[in-house]
């Protein structure tokens, strides 16, 4: 159970955060329930991750999802599938109480950055606005072609391409550097990412996602080896996701604690905002700055300001 400190470190304005595919706009709209779902059996207990690469409400959820995995990973095997929020633009001309134009994107962006802890800079889309998201997602399922773990790598790298340096994702340059950073052929990488194939893969998703409710970014369903599961919309308080995992299991789970130091998770993870190591230590961000603070001097840390808040990068020793 958490304690009272843990609640107040972990609650900020993520919660009820979701990115919606009717109007393609993020707002505090997620209700927080956790509703009955039935999809195919599978052979393990499974969370289901409907995402987007740019879908700012998943951007944001990053620190707790990444304690949730470290925390509670050994319960579940997780698979990221993508969602689909921004077709084009065409599709969201007539939406009335959505974001009709590219450049109506950038100050959400911006709140999002600046109350989340998770620094987003929104002039990507004053300055090279993307048409779709529907390219860096196809791009995801060919890098995932070669290998899930460097698909995850992938997924972070083009979000940290988008939202930290304001990079237009659709172009090949950037998908390509990124599939070579995580360690892709890139040769590969293109001849599937140019392939018919990879796109209907991806369409796939997309269409399952629709057939188990999925209308927003990000959701979670979590899935028994029976095929029942729930169902969360949206960025939800983390005891929320606790539950619903108990909930799928018909058992209390408890939660694998993270033995580690701010220098060691910026070794483990390489580079992390503030908020993402003070979330999985259950620390603050003062706390986290203050030691990590003590490493720069050392040469074992960079600290890079990002528009609203700060990240880390490990410094490797050769």
């Amino acid at each position: 159970m958490q304690s009272n400190k843990d609640q107040q470190v972990n609650n900020n304005d993520t919660e009820g955060l979701e990115c919606s595919i009717e109007t393609g706009e993020c707002d505090t709209m997620a209700s927080n329930e956790i509703e009955q779902v039935q999809v195919q059996p599978t052979k393990a207990v499974k969370l289901i991750y409907y995402t987007d690469p740019i879908c700012s409400a998943c951007w944001a959820i990053e620190p707790k999802l990444r304690r949730f995995k470290s925390e509670f990973g050994q319960y579940f095997d997780i698979e990221y599938r993508m969602g689909g929020l921004l077709p084009g633009w065409e599709g969201f001309a007539d939406k009335a109480n959505g974001i009709r134009k590219p450049e109506d994107v950038a100050g959400h962006w911006d709140h999002v950055g600046m109350t989340t802890g998770m620094s987003i800079d929104g002039d990507v889309w004053l300055e090279d606005p993307l048409s779709s998201s529907y390219p860096p997602s196809i791009a995801y399922k060919a890098v995932q072609l070669q290998d899930n773990e460097m698909a995850l790598k992938f997924l972070r790298y083009i979000r940290e391409d988008v939202f930290l340096n304001k990079r237009n994702i659709t172009k090949d340059q950037y998908l390509v550097a990124a599939a070579h950073k995580a360690g892709a052929d890139t040769a590969q990488f293109l001849t599937d990412y140019k392939n018919e194939t990879t796109r209907l893969l991806f369409l796939k998703e997309v269409e399952e996602g629709r057939a188990m409710g999925v209308r927003g970014f990000p959701t979670f369903v979590l899935v028994h080896t029976d095929g029942q599961g729930v169902r969360i919309s949206g960025s939800s308080p983390y005891t929320v996701y606790k539950q619903a995992l108990e909930q799928v299991l018909g058992s209390e789970v408890v939660a694998k604690p993270v033995m580690l130091t701010p220098i060691q998770v910026l070794r483990k993870y390489k580079y992390l905002s503030t908020r993402e190591i003070s979330e999985l230590l259950k620390s603050t961000d003062q706390n986290v700055v203050r030691i990590l603070n003590s490493h720069l001097d050392k040469g074992e840390v960079q600290k890079e300001k990002q528009k609203y808040c700060d990240f880390w990068r490990y410094i490797e020793k050769n």
